[in-house]
C-alpha cells in the first residue's frame, strides 16, 4: 500500500509559478526572433541540408591544402594568443584598481578616499566601453586602418577581451577571502604585496581557468574575424565555403575541435599545477 500522503516540496508552487512566468516572457521573444524549429523538418530544407552535409565527406587531406591549413591554424593561434597577452596587460592593472579588496580606504578614512573612488569609477567606465563593443566591430574598424591581416584581429581581441578580463578579475578578487589582503594592508603592506600574498594564493586557480577559457573564446573569435579579412582559419573557411568545397570545410571544423580540446587540456593542467 502506498502512504496516504506523500512528502511534498513546499517550494513547488513557487517554482511552478516562476517557470510559467519564464515561459510567458520567453514566448514573445521567440516569436520576435522568428524562431521556428519546424522549418528544420521541412522536406526541401532537409534535402538541402543533406546535400550540404554529404559534401563534408571525405575531408580534404591533400598535401597542398594541409599546408595551407597548418599555416592558417598557426596564424589563428598567434592572433588569439597575442590578443590575450595584450588584453592581460590592459586588464590586470584595471582589475586590480577596480578591486575594493585592495583599496587602502577600506582600512579607514584617509585623504585619498575620494580620489580612489573616482579612479575606480573611471576604470569601470573604461572596461564597460571596451567590452561593450564586440570584437568583430573593432576588427571591422581596425581593418580600415591596418588593412587585411592579423594585426587588426589582435588589437580587436585585446580591446574587447581586456574589458572582459578586467571586470571578471575584479569580481574574482572580491568573491574570495579578502581577510589576508586586508591584514597585510593594515600592517603597511603595499597593494601589490597584498595581492600576491593575500589574494592570489586563493584565487589563482579561478583566474587561470577563466584566462584559458577566454583564450579559447579568442581562438573562436579569431576564426570569426577571419571572415572580415583578419586572416587565419576564418579567412580560409570563408574561401572554402564560397568555393562550395565541403571537404575543406570539414577538415577546418576538425581543427576547431582539436583547438578546443587543447584549451581544455591546458586549463586542466594549470588548475592541477596551481592546486
Amino acid at each position: 500500500m502506498f502512504p496516504s500522503s506523500l512528502p511534498r516540496d513546499p517550494d513547488a508552487p513557487k517554482r511552478l509559478s516562476w517557470a510559467m512566468v519564464a515561459v510567458v516572457a520567453l514566448w514573445p521573444l521567440l516569436q520576435l526572433a522568428e524562431f521556428n524549429p519546424a522549418a528544420l523538418l521541412d522536406a526541401r530544407n532537409l534535402k538541402v541540408m543533406r546535400g550540404f552535409v554529404s559534401q563534408f565527406f571525405p575531408p580534404e587531406l591533400s598535401t597542398e591544402f594541409l599546408a595551407l591549413l597548418a599555416r592558417a591554424t598557426v596564424e589563428t593561434l598567434a592572433m588569439a594568443t597575442a590578443g590575450i597577452a595584450l588584453a592581460l596587460l590592459l586588464a590586470a592593472p584595471l582589475g586590480l584598481l577596480l578591486a575594493h579588496s585592495l583599496s587602502l580606504s577600506r582600512i579607514g578614512p584617509g585623504p585619498g578616499r575620494g580620489r580612489g573612488e573616482v579612479l575606480r569609477a573611471l576604470a569601470r567606465l573604461l572596461l564597460l566601453a571596451l567590452r561593450g563593443i564586440p570584437e568583430l566591430v573593432w576588427a571591422l574598424l581596425l581593418v580600415r586602418a591596418f588593412g587585411l591581416g592579423p594585426a587588426a584581429g589582435v588589437l580587436a581581441l585585446a580591446l574587447t577581451y581586456g574589458g572582459m578580463l578586467g571586470k571578471v578579475y575584479a569580481e574574482i578578487l572580491e568573491s574570495g577571502d579578502t581577510r589576508p589582503a586586508r591584514a597585510l594592508l593594515e600592517t603597511g603592506s603595499g597593494r601589490l604585496m597584498a595581492f600576491f600574498y593575500g589574494l592570489l594564493p586563493s584565487t589563482a586557480q579561478e583566474l587561470a581557468s577563466y584566462t584559458v577559457y577566454r583564450w579559447e573564446c579568442a581562438v573562436r573569435a579569431s576564426v570569426i574575424m577571419g571572415f572580415v579579412g583578419a586572416g587565419g582559419l576564418g579567412q580560409l573557411m570563408d574561401q572554402s565555403m564560397k568555393m562550395l568545397n565541403g571537404g575543406e570545410v570539414s577538415a577546418i571544423l576538425m581543427i576547431f575541435l582539436l583547438l578546443v580540446l587543447l584549451a581544455d587540456k591546458i586549463s586542466l593542467t594549470l588548475r592541477k599545477a596551481l592546486a
